[in-house]
């Protein structure tokens, strides 16, 4: 019979962590940061309160499904076009490329067993903390914001598409390549399908009718579509994060004004995932943390600077392209933010173990280069923005959702 003993554990950490930065604001602390942190010290590596039962996976993997689902939705389409997509792309593809040179050199050293998965990792960034830095830096709708925005979703959804390709498909990259292309299919046909049906005048006036009653319709027709590209994907031999991603981006092109008809349509779901599910997978991820392998050899632990380094280094590197766009200063800027990486690491590791792809030390060696990634890379990239622009900006203390961007910078 199912248990909640542990899961009371989790969701009390998940609550307290939050609550307790909102004590201090001063603390420049991302939540997440926080949560991992308090998983590791209740899980079987410090205190041993408590281990991931069954309940604590369901919760957890519905975590990771919110989490992609409303990065997902966090995709502005109208960002992606012109000279932020040639920038933005051409630095991703640049970005990969380091990735894949530094994977094989670490490997050649012996320090990662699948240089190519390490690649991936490498080349992802953290929209759901920069995107707040950004907002409260007053940033978001400058042409730097916005540049940084569309690179930070080029690299999320590069990154997931290229962990599917390689890692997760279960016939080879030719036979994963048609699947995609299937996945591709269907949710253009789920796109024009919904598109249809806004048309309806019998449709509309039922779902205005039970928006806002218990039945909370469109929150459930949003669960329905994150749930079923999961369950999509995961029926095509591909990763369920792959599924909860799409699942969001089809509802942001859906959903472009943003209201989807209802001003809290967003917030709700956000309440949802942040308020409820996300918070139990970064906890659940602390709790996993195999903090004695980390420790348990002087090498493994000297591996999280060489880590940092890395990240620094395949998405930092890649910002000079950006210099005749935003200047020198601000493109030194771009690559610190654009190197802050927590929740895709956290998720690709946790698929490559499941893989044996890599082992406990690897993978918490690269959790804990990500960590100090969010401590500091956002810290420095904002101390520098403030030289260039006089300001005083601070940045929130959780990495949750924050207000839509305005319309693009027309070049």
């Amino acid at each position: 019979m199912p248990s909640f003993d542990g899961a009371l554990v989790i969701v009390a950490v998940a609550f307290a962590a939050p609550f307790l930065l909102g004590l201090f604001p001063r603390v420049r602390l991302p939540s997440v940061v926080l949560e991992i942190v308090a998983g590791i010290v209740i899980g079987p590596s410090v205190l041993g309160l408590v281990e991931v039962d069954g309940t604590i996976e369901v919760l957890a993997l519905l975590g990771l499904a919110f989490l992609l689902f409303l990065a997902g939705l966090e995709t502005d389409f109208s960002h992606l076009r012109g000279r932020l997509l040639r920038l933005a792309g051409g630095g991703f593809v640049v970005s990969f490329a380091i990735g894949v040179v530094v994977g094989f050199a670490l490997s050649a050293a012996d320090l990662v067993e699948t240089p190519l998965l390490v690649a991936i990792i490498l080349s992802a960034t953290s929209l759901g903390v920069i995107v707040p830095v950004l907002t409260d830096a007053g940033e978001i709708g400058s042409r730097f914001g916005q540049l940084i925005v569309a690179a930070g979703s080029i690299a999320d959804f590069g990154a997931i598409i290229l962990l599917s390709l390689f890692f997760t498909g279960e016939g080879g990259v030719g036979s994963t390549l048609l699947l995609l292309g299937l996945i591709f299919a269907l949710a253009i046909a789920v796109f024009y399908a919904l598109r249809g049906a806004e048309r309806s005048k019998a449709i509309t006036t039922d779902l205005a009718r039970l928006q806002d009653t218990t039945a909370q319709i469109r929150v459930r027709g949003a669960v329905v579509l994150m749930i079923g590209f999961v369950a999509l994907a995961e029926a095509f031999g591909l990763e369920a994060i792959l599924g909860a991603f799409a699942a969001g981006a089809l509802l942001a092109l859906l959903d472009q004004d943003e209201f989807m008809t209802h001003p809290d349509f967003r917030r709700k779901l956000e309440a949802v995932g942040y308020g409820v599910f996300i918070p139990v997978f970064f906890v659940t991820s602390g709790v996993r943390f195999d903090l004695d392998a980390l420790l348990d050899d002087p090498a493994n632990l000297a591996m999280v600077p060489v880590f940092l380094a890395a990240l620094l280094l395949a998405r930092g590197l890649p910002a000079v392209l950006y210099r005749n766009f935003v200047g020198s200063r601000r493109a030194l800027v771009a690559g610190l933010l654009q190197a802050t990486s927590l929740p895709f690491i956290v998720t690709a590791t946790a698929i490559g173990m499941e893989l044996n792809l890599m082992d406990g030390a690897e993978a918490a060696a690269l959790i804990a280069g990500g960590l100090v990634s969010v401590l500091v890379f956002p810290v420095t990239g904002l101390s520098l923005l403030k030289r260039d622009t006089g300001e005083t900006p601070l940045p929130r203390a959780t990495p949750g959702p924050a207000p839509a961007p305005p319309p693009p910078v027309r070049e």
